[in-house]
């Protein structure tokens, strides 16, 4: 079953759950988030990737700039392991790995989750690829692509048992935006997609074909 397939059956699965109000508020603040601006402030393709070091869920520093220099990286902005559709990209991803790495490639996942929330995600997914905590959402900022939750979804988040002071360490109420990058050796980003539908993500294949065309590139 492809991502896209997986997502939309959560969608189905959710709505038989969710009072209509709650919808209705998060569909208003994705409608509020699309015309904030945030797409002109996020990088875009042919930009050049901000550096950034960060921890690892299992312990150990990232660095990007070292990362790209040994080829490319495919690095995802997730919200958080306690968002269902975060956990069915990670997924995916992970069962495309070995694609990524037979092309050279390194992927990174990066949320604003403490490195103890993190190590959960990693555990529960069975992930095997690095998976950075970025504190007060730094990394995310850096990229344009951190946002301030609306107050109105506060109180919901805080009902379903994902206040995000208590996820993420801190007292603030930031996400970034679900976002996937692709970045070559020199640290320029060749893809870039953004969405604010949080249960919108990049089919994975898509990365694939991305790390393919860079791989003609350098041969040509």
């Amino acid at each position: 079953m492809s991502l896209q397939s997986e997502l939309r059956a959560l969608d189905a699965d959710l709505l038989t759950t969710m009072p209509a109000w709650i919808a209705a508020a998060m569909f208003q603040a994705d409608l509020a988030l699309s015309g904030s601006g945030i797409f002109e402030t996020a990088v875009k393709a042919g930009d050049q990737a901000p550096d950034f070091v960060l921890t690892e869920a299992r312990g150990g520093v990232v660095q990007l700039s070292h990362a790209h220099a040994a080829g490319p990286v495919v690095l995802s902005f997730y919200r958080g392991g306690w968002c269902r559709y975060c956990n069915l990209e990670l997924r995916a991803l992970q069962a495309i790995l070995p694609e990524f790495e037979a092309a050279g490639a390194t992927l990174i996942a990066v949320s604003p989750q403490t490195p103890d929330e993190s190590r959960k995600t990693v555990e529960t997914n069975d992930l095997a690829f690095p998976v950075l905590s970025d504190k007060g959402s730094r990394v995310a900022r850096s990229f344009g692509i951190a946002f301030d939750l609306p107050v109105a979804l506060r109180p919901i988040f805080t009902s379903l048992g994902h206040a995000l002071p208590d996820r993420n360490g801190d007292e603030s109420w930031v996400l970034p935006l679900p976002a996937t990058f692709v970045i070559d050796r020199g640290g320029s980003i060749a893809f870039a997609h953004t969405d604010v539908d949080h249960r919108n993500r990049l089919e994975p294949a898509a990365i694939t074909a991305t790390l393919s065309a860079l791989a003609r590139s350098k041969a040509a």
